[in-house]
């Protein structure tokens, strides 16, 4: 089972290190997989460990909410790592991964007979994480019929195998991850809203990297110092122009972007200071990405300003706490914020309504 340590490393020292034209890297950097690894010290991520740090002794259902390559499974993996399951397993879905017409089969199991090629039976996901946790990756793209087995486990704790007919009790805990706006999904009728609210007992909305630049140097040390081991290659140094670049740079891709980028930097290199092609760097969309049409994009930006301005209207205008309008919501106090300040809402003028 795969361990999640936590690096702190002072911002102000990763500063003053940085200074110098060429930075050396240092030597007591954990040797442990880059994809173990949570790394950071910023206030942003801070707060999120300190919500891992409180939830994870419980069974609480948690949802954590983030943009793609912020490390949402990392979060996951922390939260079982301390909780009174570490000792069981950590099994791991992504359910945009697994086709439509078999993502069922994949979470609950079948028997022999059930579908075109179910030659014998088979356990599914829930089964194997039996008294350990199951991460939900993704969750969002699950189909509306696999939803509705997903909310029986979470009220009854219990499901059937594809082509059974017999219950099966499970103790299991969920925790879901997804980088889609539920809120707008269930507004679409492509997410159940009773399954949200069971999903979203315990929301953790993780940081994009724009958000915590003062974590990028740390960062940058150890996936070089990761990378120079894995390929064999002695790096003592980063030249501080590449620093100032990678620190600079926004991160649409977040820590998964970072770790590509210096891990192609690191095959590249051939002296002991690393650097970093400013060409792989550049600010332009991705040709692939989808164009969203305007009208749509007016549409759904309309839906979401409605569904905020209405919780406003039921909370008189507070954003948190326990009855604030990011509650109701089931999002970050931060993300909400954004929102009201993105879509131009006057919370003003909610706060004299009761």
């Amino acid at each position: 089972m795969a361990s999640v340590a936590v690096i702190m490393a002072d911002p102000k020292q990763s500063e003053e290190r940085f200074k110098q034209e060429s930075v050396a890297l240092p030597k007591e950097l954990d040797k442990g997989s880059m994809c173990e690894e949570i790394v950071g010290s910023s206030g942003a991520l801070q707060k999120v460990l300190s919500l891992v740090s409180k939830v994870a002794p419980t069974d609480a259902t948690v949802l954590v909410t983030g943009e793609t390559g912020t490390g949402k499974e990392l979060i996951a993996r922390a939260i079982h790592r301390q909780s009174r399951r570490s000792s069981r397993a950590f099994v791991s879905v992504n359910c945009a991964a697994v086709p439509r017409d078999l993502i069922a089969s994949e979470l609950f199991g079948h028997e022999k007979g059930s579908f075109t090629g179910a030659l014998q039976r088979r356990l599914g996901r829930f089964e194997l994480a039996e008294g350990g946790t199951i991460f939900l990756d993704e969750v969002g793209e699950l189909p509306l019929e696999t939803q509705i087995a997903l909310l029986r486990v979470l009220q009854e704790h219990e499901f059937e195998r594809v082509g059974g007919t017999r219950s099966i009790r499970t103790n299991v805990r969920v925790i879901a991850a997804t980088n889609r706006n539920l809120q707008v999904a269930i507004q679409a009728g492509t997410f159940r809203s009773d399954l949200f609210y069971r999903l979203n007992v315990f929301p953790i909305d993780m940081p994009p990297l724009r958000q915590r630049p003062e974590d990028i140097p740390v960062l940058v040390e150890y996936f070089v110092d990761h990378c120079a081991r894995k390929v064999r290659k002695s790096i003592q140094g980063i030249t501080k122009e590449s620093l100032d670049l990678l620190c600079a740079y926004p991160w649409p891709g977040n820590i998964r972007e970072l770790q590509n980028v210096i891990e192609r930097s690191v095959i590249m290199c051939e002296t002991e200071n690393f650097s970093v092609d400013k060409t792989w760097l550049a600010r332009q969309p991705l040709a692939t990405e989808p164009k969203i049409p305007p009208d749509l994009s007016e549409n759904l930006a309309t839906q979401e300003k409605a569904m905020i301005e209405a919780a406003l209207r039921e909370s008189a205008g507070r954003v948190f706490g326990p009855s604030g309008a990011a509650t109701k919501l089931g999002i970050a106090r931060s993300t909400l914020e954004s929102k009201i300040r993105s879509l131009k809402i006057s919370k003003n003028k909610f706060q004299t309504l009761r």
